[in-house]
């Protein structure tokens, strides 16, 4: 009786064993496989109803995942933990991602909808014919104001962030790039300068900024200026729409001296296991409908021409967040600097951060 026992348990035992093992691999090939892919982006950049809408007219389950640097990225994409499908990098990422072989070419016979982005948002300089890459969102850095709590600033200068009368009600965007930015612009250098003499004296006049600076943080800057407990801050176009979306006071203005024009694009990484599923996800996101959509969710500018005619003219006509061709003439795009003068920046940051007081 007990050796009956012994072998019923050991049975029982192995059937376990194997129907967990089938569990499994089942479920990695789940989300591996034709009827899965994984989507790796920004947070907050997606409507997440279309993400339903694709799953239902494709079949294909859509596994989502968010990052908060193109760093953080990139770095979990060369890991290779995750076969990730597609993800948004932005411009210069693009180029880093390239040079390292993280990304596969593009196949335009796969992607009929490529012919509604703009053409002005084709072959850019950090990827020429979009071998790699399709504009997703872009946008500007500029400054977002609360005119209410103010004594008539308009911001039309960089300069406007270094008056006196902003002693700590200035917040910044924790990035590196775009902070030194600010500064390089106000001081004539280009945004992608290598100059170490330029960086030292745009980071040294960035230093006499401290005392206006209330804090340097990331999306927390948007419910602060709804809220009226900021009254400025240095921030992404998109980021302002919605902080204007809230808060009819709150204004947004890219200065005369020039600033950055930025791209996220979508890509798709070695790591695809589903490059069919990336190719058809990718369509469905180009398609004029979806796109304008998407842009009304997430409140940063389209490339996409066609969709334009999907949203509201007052949006579309706004030219804080949709500048004709003419004001982009005074923008200019991130460049990857290469991982050496990248560090220089994000040390001169640091130092700037452990500064202020």
């Amino acid at each position: 009786m007990k050796g009956l026992i012994s072998s019923a348990f050991v049975i029982i035992l192995v059937s376990g064993l194997l129907l967990f093992t089938n569990y499994q691999l089942e479920h990695k090939a789940g989300r591996a496989g034709k009827d899965t892919i994984t989507v790796y982006n920004w947070g907050e950049y997606i409507d997440p109803d279309l993400l339903k809408q694709f799953e239902e007219e494709e079949g294909i389950k859509v596994i989502y995942e968010t990052f908060d640097s193109n760093e953080g990225m990139m770095g979990k994409i060369e890991q290779g933990g995750t076969a990730y499908d597609v993800t948004v990098p932005s411009e210069y990422a693009v180029q880093m991602m390239e040079e390292k072989d993280l990304l596969l070419p593009l196949d335009f016979s796969k992607i009929p909808n490529i012919k509604h982005i703009d053409p002005y948002f084709m072959n850019l300089p950090f990827d020429p014919d979009n071998q790699y890459s399709i504009p997703y969102f872009w946008g500007t850095v500029g400054i977002a104001y609360n005119a209410s709590l103010l004594e008539g600033q308009t911001f039309e200068s960089w300069e406007s962030l270094w008056d006196a009368s902003l002693r700590q009600r200035l917040i910044l965007v924790d990035s590196a790039r775009e902070v030194i930015g600010v500064s390089l612009n106000s001081l004539g250098y280009s945004l992608n300068s290598t100059s170490l003499q330029e960086l030292k004296e745009a980071t040294d006049k960035l230093e006499t900024m401290g005392p206006n600076v209330k804090a340097v943080i990331g999306d927390e800057v948007t419910q602060l200026m709804v809220n009226n407990e900021a009254s400025v801050a240095l921030t992404w176009s998109g980021q302002a729409a919605d902080m204007i979306y809230e808060n009819d006071d709150i204004d947004y203005i890219v200065p005369k001296e020039g600033s950055n024009l930025w791209f996220d694009n979508i890509v798709i990484p070695r790591t695809s296991t589903n490059v069919e599923g990336a190719y058809k996800f990718i369509n469905f996101m180009l398609d004029p409908e979806v796109a304008a959509q998407n842009a009304d969710y997430v409140g940063y500018s389209t490339p996409n021409s066609s969709a334009l005619s999907f949203m509201d003219e007052e949006t579309t006509g706004d030219e804080r967040f949709y500048p004709d061709e003419e004001a982009r003439k005074n923008l200019e795009v991130y460049e990857n600097l290469g991982l050496e003068t990248l560090g220089v920046y994000n040390e001169l940051f640091l130092k700037f951060k452990m500064g202020l007081r």
